[in-house]
């Protein structure tokens, strides 16, 4: 779903060599043309037609609008996952939590206060995470990719070495919402992975989560922040955020992580804080009574070997289900502290 996720960390094992060789070989001698995928010479893109024809959509649509679509090697390179670093906290955090960004989270809720408000009242979601999401995702609608999203999901639908079957159903989606919103598909851009406009939704999140928050009739995530605005929050609030409560605690310990603990997992709290302080990991303050006493217990690191401790609660973790990443949950959650507190108390 995220540009965040293009920061990778390079790994430089034998593995992932591996992987990057293979994904070269194979991908050698692959079309790179529109015609490419043409369903009356792809029997694949035949049957995606077929099954989309048999839904409602117009064949002769179909077929003209994959018939243009062109095979994007880069985009296969990109999902080779091999050029990934990993990054400390520290780095993670100084990607998105900028005074730019924090001061361009504070513009666009004044820009869009109402609808903020409203979002806040039916869904429960503060503003200020709201604007973060579409700040670390977009910088507020700035950088909503660069691919053709057409391009992109037919590339990764009909070429992909195992994630064609996930990426033809978000072919598919996409062409049933660009047929829906009329919509023509080619003029429509995202990431590499076809992640879609200010929240880089991808298409079946898109159709699940979407809403037409300006009620204008369509659900426009591309140009619409207002859409984009009630969006996030429908899914956060679809995903269980708990309207009001906490999304985490820092927390003092060791110097060094205590083994037999699972730290930064991205899972609903799992284990007691009763359990973390008998291996002196301890809430600095008090801590509030949810999530039965349990939280995520976060091991971040900043600088050569230093640890910072957070103990994350069900908000944390409900972050964690726009993008799969406890430091993007902490970026997310920290840029949304920043923006809070520079509009000030009660903004």
């Amino acid at each position: 779903m995220s540009i965040a996720l293009r920061q990778r960390r390079k790994r430089g094992s034998l593995k992932a060599t591996i992987a990057v060789l293979g994904g070269c070989l194979w991908s050698l001698g692959q079309p790179a043309a529109a015609e490419d995928f043409a369903p009356d010479s792809h029997p694949r893109v035949q049957a995606l037609v077929d099954e989309l024809a048999a839904r409602g959509l117009s064949r002769t649509w179909l077929t003209a609008t994959l018939s243009r679509a062109e095979f994007r090697q880069p985009v296969l390179d990109a999902m080779a996952g091999a050029a990934e670093r990993h990054l400390r906290w520290d780095e993670y955090r100084d990607i998105f939590v900028k005074p730019e960004r924090i001061q361009g989270g504070v513009e666009f809720i004044a820009a869009h206060r109402d609808a903020f408000a409203r979002a806040e009242a039916e869904y429960g979601v503060p503003a200020e995470i709201i604007a973060a999401i579409i700040g670390v995702e977009t910088f507020y609608g700035r950088y909503t990719g660069s691919h053709r999203v057409l391009d992109s999901l037919a590339t990764l639908a009909f070429h992909h070495p195992s994630r064609g079957n996930f990426f033809r159903g978000e072919l598919a989606a996409f062409l049933e919402i660009s047929n829906e919103q009329g919509v023509d598909p080619a003029s429509l851009q995202g990431s590499y992975a076809g992640a879609m406009g200010y929240p880089q939704f991808i298409p079946t999140s898109y159709q699940a989560y979407a809403v037409d928050f300006d009620a204008d009739g369509k659900r426009d995530l591309w140009h619409n922040p207002v859409d984009a605005i009630g969006s996030v929050g429908n899914y956060f609030a679809r995903h269980g955020w708990q309207r009001g409560a906490p999304l985490y605690v820092e927390a003092q310990g060791p110097a060094t992580a205590p083994a037999g603990i699972e730290f930064n997992r991205t899972r609903r709290p799992y284990v007691a804080i009763d359990e973390l302080a008998e291996r002196g990991i301890e809430p600095q303050g008090a801590t509030p009574d949810v999530d039965e006493g349990r939280v995520i217990p976060l091991a971040l690191e900043v600088g050569e070997g230093d640890i910072r401790y957070r103990l994350g609660y069900e908000n944390f973790y409900v972050i964690t289900r726009y993008n799969h990443s406890h430091l993007y949950a902490m970026a997310v959650s920290t840029l949304a502290e920043r923006i809070r507190s520079a509009r000030g108390e009660g903004a």
